[in-house]
């Protein structure tokens, strides 16, 4: 017997009964991105795997444990993308997005990381990304996370978020501090786990990021990034709080939120909620000037953030977000009135173009169909049988009130339809 073929470990089906809250989520984030003026991209799964080398660093876990590598036949060593802001940056080179321009850029779409799935996170995850290029000030970062706390509101998921924010400052400050936080973390070398042992020599601020409750005393213990910016670095932070704080936007100063990736300076951010355990971080971006440079494109100041699909659609699981239902379902008897079922189901859907019609398929009793119909909601059951057929009329019966049974003119019906549905 042939072995049963299932769906890759951490490589989900995203089922009916489910997809009125993918739809719901992709609704919002479109009516924003709209309102916003930001313009959609749309780009490959499978980049060179360089690309992510240079831009996310080589010594990151991303790149280290979790990408999907392979070689193609050409011999071209390719993965399938981790995250979509590399992407977004060497479509905007390769296509001259950037040269005296402004843009502002939106995406969604599957990311790739091969990592121990658990409740939120899993290795085809799906992301919204913001890109926003040519901008250096702080209104364009407060701008974005306005448009993220817009999408939270159309959600209803603003009680469930908080806003963490804190700021890396430059590349050149952030080299300074390196050498005071890895002075300190090397005279307590016995304290630190393996992990941070690792990051030490080589990423040494995520080791700020740790959940590790052994270690959180000497991390707190630790000098702050805060400590060692330039008054620029400072005022350019304490200008986009003010922004946040003009807009009402409640927010944290988290000085440990550095961030996963290589290319973030100055703003950082994260919105994140106590409801999903360890994978509390639904949405993260920042602020990373140097990255197109770093690509191979002219010195370009950046910012975004990108938003967990899956991690937002459990949130908005634990709400009630009702599945669209059907406004009417066709039910029919006999040949004839199969013949005429199918054509009156395309005049309606013609006249209601945005009511849903369903029409029964197949042959099944009377009572079977009205059992069809109630299973999926319908609010009108419009049948055809064959006195309706012989009289040229079609009867409607109230699914979800109590509302007489009603016979109505098949040539009136389009009107009636619409009478109702402007009811609703």
């Amino acid at each position: 017997m042939s072995k049963k073929i299932q769906a890759i470990r951490g490589m989900h089906d995203i089922l009916p009964e489910q997809i009125h809250l993918w739809q719901a989520l992709e609704a919002a984030v479109g009516e924003v991105v709209r309102r916003y003026g930001y313009s959609e991209i749309r780009m490959p799964i499978v980049e060179s795997t360089d690309l992510f080398c240079r831009s996310i660093g080589e010594v990151t876990d991303i790149v280290e444990k979790e990408m999907y590598t392979f070689e193609d036949r050409n011999g071209d060593l390719l993965s399938l993308r981790p995250e979509g802001t590399a992407s977004c940056v060497r479509a905007g080179i390769e296509h001259g997005l950037f040269y005296n321009q402004i843009q502002r850029l939106w995406y969604q779409g599957p990311m790739f990381r091969h990592e121990r799935p658990q409740k939120g996170r899993y290795r085809q995850f799906h992301q919204v990304g913001i890109e926003c290029f040519g901008m250096s000030g702080a209104e364009i970062e407060a701008e974005i996370i306005l448009m993220s706390y817009r999408v939270w509101q159309k959600l209803g998921l603003m009680n469930e978020l908080r806003l963490e924010i804190n700021t890396l400052g430059t590349l050149e400050e952030r080299a300074v501090y390196k050498v005071s936080l890895v002075d300190y973390f090397q005279q307590h070398l016995d304290e630190l786990d393996e992990d941070s042992q690792r990051r030490l020599k080589t990423n040494p601020l995520r080791i700020l990021d740790s959940k590790n409750p052994a270690m959180q005393v000497l991390i707190e213990q630790a000098p702050k990034l805060l400590d060692a910016l330039g008054d620029e670095s400072r005022e350019h932070f304490e200008t986009l709080l003010s922004y946040l704080s003009d807009a009402d936007i409640d927010y944290t100063v988290n000085s440990r939120l550095v961030r996963g990736l290589d290319y973030y300076s100055h703003t950082v951010f994260e919105w994140v909620t106590d409801s999903l355990g360890a994978q509390g971080t639904v949405c993260a971006g920042g602020r990373y000037d140097s990255l197109v440079e770093q690509l191979g494109g002219k010195a370009t100041p950046a910012v975004g953030f990108a938003l967990g699909m899956e991690r937002l659609i459990l949130l908005m699981e634990q709400q009630s977000w009702e599945k669209s239902k059907p406004f009417a379902y066709l039910v029919h008897q006999g040949n004839e009135a199969a013949k005429k079922a199918l054509q009156l189901a395309e005049k309606i859907r013609y006249e209601l173009p945005n009511e849903t019609i369903v029409l029964h398929c197949g042959e099944a009793s009377l009572k079977s169909q009205f059992k069809k119909a109630d299973k999926l909601g319908a609010k009108l059951a419009i049948i055809l049988g064959e006195d309706e057929v012989a009289n040229d009329r079609v009867s409607i019966k109230f699914l979800q009130q109590r509302t007489e049974q009603q016979s109505v003119d098949t040539a009136e019906l389009p009107n009636y339809l619409n009478d109702l549905s402007r009811e609703q």
